[in-house]
């Protein structure tokens, strides 16, 4: 019999530990959860007190026997899953299934995998925490319910395989909002107003800038403002100097961890988190979901310690930050490096800048703050009540920002004027050398990117640290929702600009509206979010879901039961779904009239169809209508007219070759080019509407080139002829005598016999 059996929940995991414990443990892998509820059915007895039925996977009954003869030969077993709620329910669910007593195995829990952390675990075991199991529990129970019961209505109701859940739907809810707000929003112009000036008595001393502190609506506006500051005077009226400190950020939780890797590393929430799993399972950081941004005692010292070493000692601070968050979950530290003197590590590139950045925004967290001045400085004229505003802000100390800087959201900032300003005194005359007023438009607000989602998530209580990333997969996995890129567009504007007593103008362009990566709801999106808030108000509540979050947290303090808790919300949602089945929906609600097509006098208009959004229109009596998809980015809510008329542009019909003709259209796989009877798919990069005549001809080529090759047996056996490998659709097969056989996986069709072609199709046969 064998000492000790540690159970972990990955390889990476099981491989780090085994390093640290020594040959009296064997540490193995459940390779995450070994249950979960019953897919035949609902899974969950509603009428037995909501008692859920769990099941082992097909694709894990080979783990559990590994672990159950090894748990039969074993003194003792320590489950080692993870410090979260899931990580206790795996931990509960080994139990169950091994056999093991829940209240007598041992149960070891760490925030980091390092020997001195594993060997004070193994000091210290408890006993799996029931409560915690519970909320875990709850979490999964209610949104199979929410699940079975809502996705069966939207069915019927809206479109069929249409599915909803409890968090992702409310996710939705906030992307379809903001859509809308851009979709009302008429961007106007206005006239800013800045100018440069210098100090009366010293022409040659460095200019400053300083912006009017009032806009113009129109041109004439800002053009009269100019006209009136033609000689005149101006004079400082006030000059504030004030010392200012900025402090560092706290070190990364979960959520702010997913949103800087998003805005300085480009990295998806998905991303972040697969990237940090792999580097606490490698023992570099602490665990990556946490809630906290609290520092261990000794990973405060160690952070001193290094901060003494690289900048010295009027560099080092200490901060204790807190956690704000209420019911933080399992709040043990904030995510920080394992070892702190380890400024590197060796990895993928990936690995290696989140890294790079979970170090930085460590040891800045106990750096001193940014010692800085801020100037402000006001300047009347007797030209207008108006007055012009220079702010200045000059770092005197770097501080903390010597290491890492945080980065923000607002990516449409405009240009400030901020800089170093010269020492004035009020009553100081200034002359300005220019006064430019520029042409500028209101913005619609940004649509969100994965980090303001989270951020957004976060702020209204909804979800915790493990489930952001899974949300945000799941509504684009869906089909609900879309992560773009655009180009931008130009846009002309004007800049008038007084200078030397004359007002001269410049019209100019400039790209606006780019965007990247950002998440638009789709058309079935904003379909499906507008019918759950019509019928399902309560779920789709901000409140109602953070107020759920709370209660899974008050049910791992053990101040709720969790039975109690779905019951008292079961019983409205499900009357609720009852009502919805047997209320009637206007399906006319889902069409978009866009107005008459001037060609034939019919009506356009925009729906959903069998395939996704598409215009029609609508065809004279006898006559079929006609249809077209939408181009990407397209929505019905916000199409209009000409755009919809556009659409029926395909087929375009682009010449001749070789006597058969070339055309273009979309079809139900997608953009083709037909070519007589053959049709070659475009390419990712490809826009149907705009491609040229040589490049449907090198796709038609290609296309052609592709079939004959895929007609050239790879290889022919002089023997035996009827003996053919062939290349196919899915990879290379065997054909022979009228029949088709698979190659084993791993093997290279290059190298077979013919006695290998015998062996495998003689297999196949069996």
């Amino acid at each position: 019999m064998q000492e000790n059996l540690v159970i972990v929940e990955s390889p990476a995991k099981a491989k780090t530990i085994e390093k640290f414990l020594g040959k009296d443990y064997v540490v193995k892998s459940s390779f995450g959860h070994i249950r979960d509820l019953s897919k035949k059915d609902l899974g969950i007895h509603i009428d037995d007190g909501f008692k859920p039925v769990y099941e082992i996977p097909s694709d894990k009954k080979k783990v559990v026997d590994e672990l159950s003869k090894l748990a039969r030969n074993t003194k003792t077993v320590w489950l080692a899953s993870d410090e979260d709620r899931e990580g206790e329910a795996i931990a509960w669910h080994l139990t169950e299934v091994l056999g093991l007593p829940v209240d007598q195995t041992k149960r070891i829990v760490f925030h980091e995998i390092t020997k001195r952390a594993i060997l004070e675990a193994i000091e210290n075991p408890r006993t799996v925490n029931m409560n915690l199991v519970n909320a875990q529990q709850a979490r999964r129970i209610l949104d199979r319910l929410v699940g079975f019961e809502l996705s069966p209505v939207l069915w019927k109701k809206v479109r069929p395989s249409l599915s909803a859940g409890r968090v992702q739907s409310v996710a939705v809810r906030l992307l379809v909002e903001r859509e809308r707000e851009i979709i009302a929003f008429r961007s106007t112009p206005y006239f800013r107003v800045v100018a440069q000036f210098h100090a009366a008595e010293d022409p040659d001393e460095v200019l400053f800038k300083a912006e009017l502190s009032s806009r113009f609506n129109t041109r004439d506006e800002a053009e009269r403002f100019l006209e009136s500051c033609k000689g005149a005077s101006f004079t400082v009226s006030k000059a504030e100097e004030k010392p200012a400190q900025r402090h560092p950020a706290p070190p990364f939780t979960t959520s702010t961890l997913q949103q800087e890797a998003g805005r300085k590393l480009g990295m998806s929430v998905s991303q972040t988190m697969s990237v940090a799993q792999h580097l606490y399972e490698q023992g570099l950081i602490t665990y990556m979901r946490t809630d906290s941004v609290n520092l261990s005692q000794q990973a405060l010292a160690q952070c001193k310690e290094e901060v003494i070493k690289l900048f010295g000692e009027k560099y080092s601070h200490r901060f204790n930050y807190k956690t704000k968050t209420k019911g933080a979950q399992e709040a043990h530290e904030a995510i920080r490096p394992s070892y702190i003197d380890r400024q590197s590590i060796e990895g993928t590139p990936a690995e290696k800048r989140l890294y790079d950045l979970i170090w930085k925004r460590t040891v800045a967290s106990q750096m001193v703050p940014a010692e800085i001045d801020r100037t402000t400085v006001v300047i009347d004229t007797d030209a207008s009540q108006l007055q012009f505003v220079a702010t200045g802000e000059v770092i005197r100390f770097d501080g903390f920002l010597r290491l890492y800087s945080e980065s923000t959201d607002d990516d449409t900032a405009e240009q400030s004027t901020e800089g170093l300003l010269p020492k004035m005194q009020p009553g100081d005359r200034v002359i300005p050398t220019q006064i430019a007023a520029t042409e500028r438009f209101t913005q619609a607000p940004p649509r969100y990117n994965e980090a303001s989602l989270v951020k957004r998530l976060e702020e209204l209580g909804i979800g915790r640290p493990s489930t952001y990333a899974p949300t945000i997969t799941t509504i684009i996995n869906r089909g609900y929702v879309v992560k773009q890129s655009k180009e931008g567009q130009k846009r002309a504007y004007v800049q008038l600009t007084l200078e030397h007593g004359k007002i001269t103008q410049k019209n100019l362009t400039e790209n606006c509206g780019k965007e990247k990566n950002r998440l638009q709801p789709t058309d079935i999106g904003m379909v499906v979010n507008d019918y759950l808030e019509a019928q399902f108000d309560t779920i789709m509540d901000y409140n109602f879901t953070a107020n759920v979050e709370k209660e899974f947290d008050r049910i791992a303090d053990g101040d709720i039961t969790w039975d109690k808790m779905i019951a008292t919300f079961y019983g409205p949602f499900h009357r609720m779904v009852n009502k919805a089945i047997g209320t009637q929906t206007d399906k006319l609600a889902q069409v978009r009239v866009l107005g008459t097509d001037p060609a034939t006098g019919h009506t356009v208009k925009a729906r959903i169809g069998r395939y996704g959004p598409m215009v029609e229109i609508e065809g004279a009596e006898g006559e079929k209508a006609r249809f077209a998809s939408l181009k990407k980015g397209q929505l019905i809510e916000s199409i209009t007219l000409d755009e919809a008329l556009a659409l029926f542009a395909l087929p375009r019909r682009l010449g001749e070759l070789d006597g058969e003709e070339l055309a273009v259209g979309i079809g139900k796989y997608g953009a083709y080019v037909r070519y007589g009877k053959s049709f070659a798919s475009l390419a990712k990069h490809d826009d149907p509407y705009t491609i040229t005549y040589e490049r449907a001809v090198e796709l038609v080529q290609e296309h052609k080139a592709a079939a004959a090759a895929a007609h050239t047996p790879l290889r022919t056996f002089e023997e035996d002829p009827e003996m053919l490998v062939k290349s196919g659709r899915y990879g290379p097969y065997i054909a022979y005598k009228g029949k088709n056989y698979r190659l084993p996986k791993g093997t290279k069709p290059d190298t077979l016999t013919l006695d290998d072609c015998r062996r495998i199709v003689a297999a196949s046969k069996k």
